[in-house]
């Protein structure tokens, strides 16, 4: 089974998991390039997975469907997230399948967990896989969770996004994060002004940086590289709490320690 993170737009990636012969699409932002690995490589279109209803993971659909789709393509898109099957007039209706926290979806031969992910918009899903052909385990996350950083909440609560992030941190630590963003350094900037002294995060940035110079994706991290550096999977470590309170004196638990780091963030 081979992931590919597809660069598209500014910092974009599109997700295509592929067997050599069928291959599921996550969140095609654009369908240009998306069509062209698949023509390139002589991939047949099984499966298009949606995250949430923001243009740059959902605004290629319609045409990949109509460039590539065919009788058995399926596509999957989160019921509670304003989407509507109006927007997608190439897609016919017995090929749509609107999903929540909780389904199942086959595809590749492999089942995904559907998980309910609110918090940067309101219906916000992931797709998990446990063990996809013996592989590590896999994670559509979307906008939720990137590598050192999360989601802003534009449609959510901060009580939503902690809960949605520590649904993802308790899933199995060698989980590979692919999140839809190339935003790890900026976010590891950020990283370091919360917990300086942290020595994980600074070998994590030195090789990521190293990634970015030969011009490599960041992504897909781990659930496990997440836990030991991502301020916002790490609101109950003692000096994150501390760098939370410098910020507002208000912060005194995990749901207000991870409002005060998102607007920290929002402002950096």
């Amino acid at each position: 089974m081979n992931l590919v993170p597809l660069p598209v737009l500014n910092d974009n990636y599109i997700w295509i998991l592929h067997d050599g012969a069928s291959a599921l699409v996550v969140d095609p932002a654009v369908s240009e390039p998306v069509v062209a690995a698949l023509q390139q490589q002589g991939l047949r279109l099984d499966a298009i997975l949606i995250t949430h209803h923001h243009a740059d993971h959902v605004g290629g659909l319609d045409a990949l469907y109509q460039a590539c789709g065919h009788s058995g393509t399926q596509v999957y898109l989160p019921v509670a997230d304003g989407l509507s099957a109006g927007q997608f007039p190439s897609v016919p209706q017995q090929a749509m399948h609107w999903v929540s926290g909780g389904d199942t979806v086959a595809a590749l031969g492999v089942d995904f967990q559907v998980l309910d992910i609110p918090g940067h918009t309101a219906g916000h899903v992931g797709y998990f896989a446990a063990a996809p052909a013996g592989q590590q385990p896999i994670l559509f996350c979307g906008d939720t969770l990137f590598s050192g950083g999360c989601g802003r909440l534009f449609e959510g609560t901060p009580a939503q996004m902690h809960h949605s992030l520590s649904l993802l941190a308790a899933l199995p630590a060698a989980t590979r994060v692919c999140c839809a963003h190339e935003y790890t350094l900026s976010n590891l900037r950020f990283a370091a002004a919360v917990e300086a002294g942290n020595s994980d995060l600074q070998a994590y940035t030195h090789h990521c940086e190293a990634l970015r110079a030969q011009g490599v994706p960041t992504v897909p991290s781990t659930i496990g590289q997440e836990l030991a550096i991502n301020p916002f999977l790490r609101v109950h470590e003692p000096a994150v709490q501390q760098a939370a309170l410098q910020q507002d004196a208000a912060a005194t638990d995990p749901v207000q320690v991870f409002a005060v780091l998102r607007e920290w963030k929002n402002r950096f």
